[in-house]
């Protein structure tokens, strides 16, 4: 408590100008110049809410330290039960995903919004250790008087960075936070090895990783005869080559023009796999043949139906929810969108930039650089959809192909413009067929399940139906229920 009231003097000196009775920490005194030229003001004190509560759970989901949660729990909190502590985990923006601990420092911690879903980077409240453990990489404790702005130096912290071990990046950080009075200088020590637990099993299920990309992929590896070739992740590095002193850097940039890198004296092509990469370094194609442009891969979205599927060079290509979602914007947007336009197409007003980019960065990995495009985000590859074509069938009035393809697009999607589109389509298909008045477009339509129960469509196919039509009773027999339902 007397190194806090220190602190305090020592704040209120630095800022307003002043002699400090003792300089700050020197990563103290960093942050607070990097806070102070974001103009984080050290008397506003409200976090920004990046998440909703209702976008913590798919955030969650897909962020990679998922998995490590609950083997923090058991050494962070498990272990030292009893402590007036919370565990704080965030993304590499400063996001707070996960607060757990003992339920009165939550209650605290809430009311100073300190909660899941809110901002820690100092570029958005200010020194702080989580946020100052992302700017630095490296493990920091931030104790009262420290924190830059005032609101939180009842408060003590110490935070350490997690670092991924496939691309040296930053996923986040781990956090340990209370009131001033459990400060203690072993907290710094015992998150960075909370850290460097995590990192361990991170670097394991990379391993998996690899394993299965081998166990999947090297028999095509072994058919290229000697042809210099190797197998990459999906950041692009190196897991497997033939031949095996084939000179090539740990890591392959992705992002590359076609022809750009040199294996074995010839240029080299990139073929996305399902988990990764093939890296091929053909003999026989001509120099002039591979710095040409390729060819645009084709690929083919079947969306009308309850289960989505996606083919990609001849092989299916395994959907989340969301990424059938991601895939359907984009085929529905040719021309491009930006990460705002994606996250209100995606998200409605809620929808955040932030999430759809790292949505965007894991759909590239898992479909190709030259599938998923940037700037703006866009399909480079020829799209074959058929709700696209079921669109196209119905503007050109072609209603028997329109009734082949219908179906409902997406059907449990809830984005707005997937959610539009497919009450387009439902709503155009049926307009259509009213209209035509055939009886076995109306068949057709009132036998499916957006049409089963649509009072107009029977009533307008029993009449359309011949007098000793086998289908009359079946219809009059639906005719009554949805009557009675009235």
């Amino acid at each position: 408590m007397e190194r806090a009231r220190l602190l305090r003097r020592v704040h209120t000196a630095v800022l307003s100008g002043q002699r400090a009775p003792r300089p700050p920490r020197a990563v103290v005194f960093e942050s607070w110049r990097r806070s102070l030229a974001a103009r984080v003001d050290p008397d506003r004190w409200e976090p920004p809410v990046a998440y909703g509560s209702d976008q913590l759970a798919d955030v969650r989901a897909e962020h990679p330290l998922a998995g490590c949660v609950p083997m923090l729990r058991r050494t962070l909190l498990d272990a030292a039960d009893g402590t007036t502590h919370i565990m704080i985990i965030t993304d590499a923006d400063g996001n707070i995903l996960w607060r757990e601990g003992h339920p009165d420092v939550c209650r605290a911690a809430d009311r100073v919004w300190l909660a899941e879903g809110t901002r820690w980077a100092e570029s958005s409240i200010g020194t702080n250790a989580m946020g100052t453990t992302l700017a630095t990489g490296r493990a920091v404790q931030i104790h009262s008087a420290e924190h830059l702005v005032r609101r939180y130096h009842s408060w003590t912290c110490a935070a350490s960075p997690v670092h991924d071990p496939e691309t040296g990046r930053i996923l986040g950080a781990i956090d340990l936070s209370g009131p001033l009075h459990t400060m203690h200088p072993a907290l710094p020590a015992l998150v960075s090895a909370a850290a460097t637990l995590v990192e361990g099993q991170l670097r394991e299920r990379m391993a998996q990783r690899d394993e299965r990309l081998k166990e999947r992929n090297m028999s095509a590896l072994h058919a290229l005869r000697g042809e210099p070739a190797a197998l990459l992740s999906a950041s692009g590095r190196v897991v497997a080559a033939e031949p095996g002193d084939l000179a090539l850097p740990e890591r392959v940039e992705l992002d590359r023009p076609d022809g750009a890198l040199l294996v074995g004296g010839r240029e080299a092509l990139i073929e996305p796999l399902d988990d990764g990469y093939l890296l091929r370094a053909p003999r026989t194609a001509p120099a002039r043949a591979i710095s040409a442009a390729p060819a645009s891969p084709t690929l083919r979205l079947r969306f009308l139906t309850t289960r989505p599927t996606a083919e990609l060079r001849g092989r299916e290509v395994s959907l989340s929810p969301r990424r059938a979602e991601l895939l359907a914007v984009l085929a529905l947007r040719p021309d491009g969108v930006n990460a705002e336009q994606l996250a209100l197409a995606l998200h409605g007003e809620q929808g955040n930039p932030v999430t759809v980019r790292a949505e965007i960065h894991r759909l590239r990995a898992q479909l190709g650089h030259d599938v998923v495009g940037t700037k703006p985000y866009r399909l480079d590859a020829e799209v074959d959809a058929d709700f696209l074509r079921l669109r196209a069938a119905l503007r050109a009035g072609r209603l028997d192909e329109a009734l082949e393809l219908h179906g409902p697009l997406l059907p449990v999607s809830e984005a707005p413009l997937v959610r539009d589109e497919r009450e387009d389509l439902i709503t155009g298909l049926r307009g259509a067929v009213l209209a035509a008045r055939d009886a076995e477009a109306l068949w057709a339509l009132a036998d499916s399940e957006s049409g089963r129960h649509d009072l107009e469509v029977h009533e307008a196919l029993l009449a359309a139906l011949d007098a000793d039509d086998w289908r009359r009773p079946t219809v009059t027999a639906r005719l009554d229920r949805l009557l009675a339902e009235e």
